[in-house]
This record gives C-alpha cells, sequence and structure tokens, in this order.
C-alpha cells in the first residue's frame, strides 16, 4: 500500500502502452502490450449455505443505503469461526504451525504516531501474537514491539523452512527506517523469540554501502529463507538481504528502479521456489492525464518485471540483478504484489494492482470517473499471467468483480462519493499452494475477502467471500482511521494477505477495523478434490 506524500500531489490518472525495448545487464525488456481479450468479470459463487447473509446488490457491491444506515456484512460459503478485536490493523498479516502445534497469527497495525507526527494513544503497540490452535477462540500472547514490529507496513512475513518472522521498519516516508527485524518461532510460536534487529545497507555487517539505506516498505522471503528483500518505495530499490545468520543480516545487492524500463517506482514482490527468478512490481499511473486513458499508445509505466536474480541465489560475489522482460498494465496503477505460481503443471504469475485505471480514488470520484468514461474499469484487480515464456508474459484472466465493470459505474459510485484512497479494489491475494494452486483469495479493501477458483485459470470463478460488518468504534492501530477514511458502521478496508488452513478448512487474514479474522469454509467450497496441504507461506 503506498503511503508517500509526493503520491498525493500527482494526476491519479494512469497509462497505457508498453515500453520501448532496451536492454538492462543480460536481459532485453519485452515491452509488452498484455490487453488480450478475456471476460470482464468472474461468475458470481453458484450458491451460498443456507444460514449465510448473500450480497443484496451488485457482486462485491455494499450500497449507499447500506452505508448510511449501519453495514451488518454480507458472506457466501465462508463463516466467521473466530475473531480477535485488538486496537486495528494496516497492511500485513502471516500464520505459523509449530512443531507442538501451537498455531499463531500476526498482523501489523499503525504507528505510534499520526503522519504529521503526533502520538497515537496505543495499549499495545506492535505486531500482536495471536494463538489460533482454537480457531474458536483467538486469544493475543504478546506483542513484538522492536523498530520494524511498530510497523511493518506490508512486510510481515512469516518463513517456514526456516521457522522465523520477519519485518522492515515501513511505517511511512516520515517515520520508516533501515531496520529488520528477525524472530524465531521454532520454540513455541506463541512467543517468538528476537534474533536480530539491524539497521541494513551501512556496510559495517559486511555487506555493500549504499548510498541511501533502504527505507522498510515491502517485503518478502526467498523460499529458502536466506535472502529477504525489502521493497524500498523511497528510495524506489530492491534490497537483497543476506539472513544465512538470521542475526546478522546485510545488504548483497541492490536493484535501481531508476534504470528500469517502464520508469515506474519500487513496491512488493515475490520470489520463484528455486530463488532465480524475482517477480518485481513497478508502481504507475502517477502523472499521465486522462487523454491516456483514450490513447493506446500512451506509454505503460505500471506493470511487472521478471528478473533474474541467480547471482543472488548463488552469493556471487558483487551479485547483479538482470533484466528478462518487462509487462506493462494499462488498465490499472499503482502495483502491488505478485505471487509466482504453478496451475496443472503450467507456471503462472499472479499479479495485483491497488490502484484503478484512474488511479487512487478520489473523494469527487473524477479519476474513477474518467476511467469509466474509457470504458475501463475504475478500480484496482488481480490478474494471472502465462509465464510458459518468460520473456513474453501473456494476460490469462482479471479477477473483476462486477463493481469492476465500467457498465456499472453509475450505480457504484455513489457508493463511495467522498472517500478517497481505496474503496471497491484489490489489495494483497494468496494461494492456497504455490505448486498446485486451486483457490486464490484476495482481499478487495470495501468489498472485503473473496475467494475464486483458479483451477482452470482461462475461467476463474468465485466460490465464497466474506465482508466483516462495518466497526462503530474507531480503532487507534487502524489506518482506515487515521487515513481518515473510517466511517461509523460503514466497510471495512480488508486489506492484508491471507492464508489457507487445508487441514481444518479455514482462511485467516485481518482486516483494519475488525482486526484478525479466522473463517471457515461451508458448502464443500474449499479443499477442492484437486487440492493439496502446504506448509510453504510464501505468498
Amino acid at each position: 500500500m503506498v503511503k508517500n506524500r509526493k503520491f498525493w500531489k500527482l494526476s491519479a490518472v494512469p497509462l497505457s502502452i508498453a515500453a520501448a525495448a532496451s536492454l538492462w545487464g543480460c536481459g532485453s525488456d519485452s515491452g509488452n502490450n498484455t490487453q488480450a481479450a478475456v471476460p470482464l468479470t468472474v461468475p458470481k459463487a453458484a450458491s451460498c449455505a443456507a444460514s449465510d447473509r448473500p450480497e443484496t446488490g451488485l457482486q462485491g457491491q455494499v450500497p449507499a443505503a447500506l452505508r448510511a444506515s449501519g453495514f451488518d456484512g454480507f458472506n457466501c460459503n465462508l463463516q466467521l469461526s473466530g475473531q480477535y478485536q485488538g486496537e486495528g490493523g494496516n497492511w500485513s498479516a502471516a500464520t505459523f504451525k509449530d512443531g507442538a502445534g501451537h498455531i499463531c497469527a500476526y498482523h501489523s497495525t499503525g504507528y505510534i504516531k499520526d503522519f504529521t507526527g503526533q502520538p497515537v494513544a496505543r495499549v499495545n503497540p506492535g505486531v500482536p501474537v495471536i494463538d489460533i490452535t482454537d480457531p474458536t477462540r483467538p486469544t493475543r500472547t504478546t506483542s513484538l514491539t522492536t523498530p520494524a514490529m511498530l510497523d511493518p507496513w506490508e512486510s510481515l512475513r512469516v518463513n517456514p523452512r526456516r521457522q522465523v518472522l520477519a519485518a522492515d521498519f515501513g511505517a511511512n516516508s516520515s517515520f520508516g527506517g533501515p531496520e529488520v527485524d528477525f524472530y524465531d518461532l521454532s520454540g513455541d510460536c506463541r512467543s517468538p523469540q528476537l534474533l536480530s534487529s539491524v539497521a541494513v545497507g551501512t556496510g559495517s555487517d559486511g555487506g555493500i554501502t549504499l548510498a541511501k539505506s533502504p527505507l522498510g516498505h515491502e517485503g518478502n522471503f526467498a523460499p529458502d529463507g536466506l535472502t529477504y528483500y525489502v521493497g524500498d518505495i523511497t528510495n524506489n530499490t530492491y534490497n537483497a538481504v543476506d539472513v544465512t545468520n538470521m542475526t546478522k543480516p546485510k545488504v548483497i545487492a541492490q536493484f535501481d528502479m531508476s534504470k528500469a524500463p517502464l520508469g515506474g517506482i519500487a513496491h512488493g514482490l515475490s520470489v520463484s521456489d528455486d530463488g532465480n527468478r524475482a517477480y518485481f512490481v513497478s508502481i504507475g499511473g502517477l502523472s499521465t492525464t486522462a487523454s491516456d486513458l483514450n490513447d493506446p499508445n500512451a506509454k505503460l509505466t505500471d506493470g511487472f518485471y521478471v528478473i533474474d536474480t541467480s547471482e543472488v541465489q548463488a552469493r556471487k560475489p558483487n551479485a547483479q540483478f538482470k533484466l528478462i522482460s518487462s509487462t506493462g498494465i494499462r488498465d490499472g496503477s499503482i502495483a502491488q504484489h505478485t505471487i509466482p505460481i504453478t496451475i496443472g503443471g503450467k507456471p503462472y504469475l499472479v499479479f495485483v494492482d491497488e490502484g484503478g485505471s484512474g488511479g487512487i480514488a478520489t473523494a469527487d470520484n473524477s479519476g474513477a470517473q474518467a476511467a469509466c468514461n474509457a470504458g475501463l474499469s475504475p478500480f484496482p484487480m488481480a490478474r494471472i499471467f502465462d509465464i510458459g515464456d518468460e520473456t513474453q508474459p501473456k494476460l490469462v484472466s482479471k479477477l473483476m468483480l462486477e463493481t469492476h465493470d465500467p457498465a456499472n459505474c453509475s450505480k457504484v459510485l455513489p457508493d463511495v462519493a467522498g472517500l478517497s484512497t481505496f474503496t471497491y479494489g484489490s489489495h494483497y491475494c494468496s494461494v492456497d499452494n504455490r505448486q498446485n494452486a486451486t483457490a486464490l483469495a484476495c482481499n478487495y479493501f470495501n468489498s472485503g475477502v473473496r475467494v475464486f477458483d483458479i483451477r482452470y485459470p482461462l475461467r476463474p470463478k468465485e466460490i465464497a467471500y466474506y465482508n466483516p460488518a462495518g466497526s462503530r468504534t474507531a480503532q487507534a492501530g487502524s489506518n482506515h482511521v487515521t487515513f481518515g477514511q473510517w466511517k461509523s458502521g460503514g466497510p471495512d478496508w480488508c486489506a492484508a494477505r491471507l492464508d489457507f488452513d487445508f487441514e481444518r478448512h479455514l482462511l485467516t487474514t485481518m482486516c483494519q477495523d475488525n482486526d484478525l479474522l479466522v473463517m471457515k469454509f461451508e458448502n464443500n467450497a474449499w479443499p477442492m478434490p484437486e487440492s493439496t496441504a502446504t506448509a510453504e507461506q510464501t505468498n
């Protein structure tokens, strides 16, 4: 999620067409125009359990009348099993099962200062450690308050192979820092043990010396847990941190986005199973005009890169990143993150935006309306790309709800009039198993948790959703509140990553006002016959 003051001063209407071909490292820029003919929206869930509360309007919609009277929530094939209501949250969440069978959840919360530097009244700041072994009774055992854990922003991650919890300090451009924190979960996930909290990029740790130490915002592990990548939105770099020794992390390579062909800004990322590929996103859609929405030749800046990281993975001295391809997106902006997956033995990439075709939402709906006028979606979404040929990723489907359809603009824009930043649209997604992906779960802000059957990636379909009731109490740790977008009884901001529990048929996530939610699948919606368990929580 973007929070940097310079973004709010730029036009919120995005881009079009691919970057010109260029060489960088040993890779070439494919400059793809990926706007293939794909279905506009995914089919709704075919049926819901008898006790569910299905949506009353369009798919994904919370109508203005319900917002005004107090939204009581919708659900279909997902029933709330348990909830931990603390002080709110913001952008990231993770779960872990230790060797003794304890299952724990962790999520980020808002920083101890607001964006003007004023203290925020908090009782238990930092990352709450929540025991969800009994999913009906989530219980906080402690909170983690080292620098990065005071606000991990979008960087909070578990690596199951190393049995650690990690984060970088990403509060925002004013308060974020170069610290990365690592906790050992192997003994008891309910009581994480600090391994290190270190400022990286100074050169004093044995790593490379950077002109500017990386500032936290985003982060993710290579699956083997030996490299933690920091997405630095402020300095516009991706940084590889060697964590072979978790007590002595050090930066060993840096990817400078200013030299990348799309010309966007660093944000989220993911890494292939073997560690030899990274999928970095490029934030775009910040400085174009409404006319670009109707110009098929306008430069694309929003999208993603396929990057050769083999030198980093092999720990080659002076390791370099090498560009393999770049892919631009026309009908979206503010690229958020990626997930490499395999479906039916074939490689795909999930790519998620957090801004619509008209950019980040504004209170007057001007960008959204411009997108609608151009026949493009006003809200962000997830997409699936075929990366069988990684030099030319190909779009195969879009995870669009009925709220995304430009034909429905007149019905949905009044719902979000007066609101800004995030309304109907995507932020974080997760799959049930990266090596055998059958279901994709996404948090779509005001539309809540959405779960899709992706066994046939060209024609995904919705199988479940859970949109929690609006909160009547402002939570001090919720960025929905800090950003001034919370309305009493209005829909939540569901934005964090999600975790599937194959054995218990559960889905766990955090929404900013409702905090931790543990939901149980109903109606045999998931697992599906082809679904298999995994311990690799590396989405």
